[in-house]
């Protein structure tokens, strides 16, 4: 099972993605967590270029598309041997965050034709304005114009592709858990009538 974490910045994915792995191993499944861009050379190679001032502009983000897709081809070596494992793989985004941060669109699809689609992806939807409050302004991605086309962009992709729940992020961190474990568990025959 590959399921995957997206939404903007500062919706909480990696605080989800941990009460979630939790969750999942105290019912006895293998679980691991991967995240995007990933810690090798290529992943580092994009973290750094996220925090130049040009990121956000049209020749940026094709090397982005680029990058991220070579990135994730590393990545899949990973996933197929997890999935033989009969491990649970939790990712913090996946390609579906290329086709909402990236354009043009149909490009960055036919770059990441290969990538694993997973099989259920929980969209952490935030309105763009509490985002920017709760990030640090690491990157030029962080403001409020770009994270609204984003954001839109994300809902898209959740009303066309039926793998997608949409969260509500704005709630606190204990009712999006729980949000996402009565998503979660009918995947794995877990009662949902006992997560509160």
């Amino acid at each position: 099972m590959y399921i995957v974490l997206e939404g903007i910045d500062g919706a909480g994915k990696s605080t989800q993605i941990n009460f979630l792995k939790e969750w999942l191993e105290n019912n006895g499944l293998k679980v691991e967590t991967v995240v995007e861009p990933t810690d090798s050379d290529v992943g580092k190679l994009i973290r750094k270029l996220l925090t130049r001032s040009d990121a956000t502009s049209s020749n940026m983000q094709k090397t982005f598309g680029l990058l991220f897709a070579a990135d994730r081809i590393i990545l899949m070596d990973k996933l197929n041997k997890s999935e033989d494992d009969k491990t649970v793989i939790i990712s913090d985004r996946s390609f579906y965050s290329s086709l909402v941060y990236q354009k043009p669109f149909d490009w960055i699809m036919e770059l990441n034709k290969y990538a694993k689609v997973p099989d259920l992806v929980l969209l952490l939807d935030l309105d763009e304005k509490i985002s920017v409050e709760r990030c640090n302004k690491e990157d030029e991605f962080e403001n409020e114009e770009f994270l609204k086309e984003v954001r839109e962009n994300y809902l898209n992709l959740a009303n066309n592709n039926p793998n997608f729940k949409i969260i509500d992020a704005s709630n606190g961190p204990n009712k999006v858990s729980s949000d996402i474990k009565k998503a979660v568990a009918p995947l794995f025959d877990i009662c949902v009538d006992c997560i509160r």
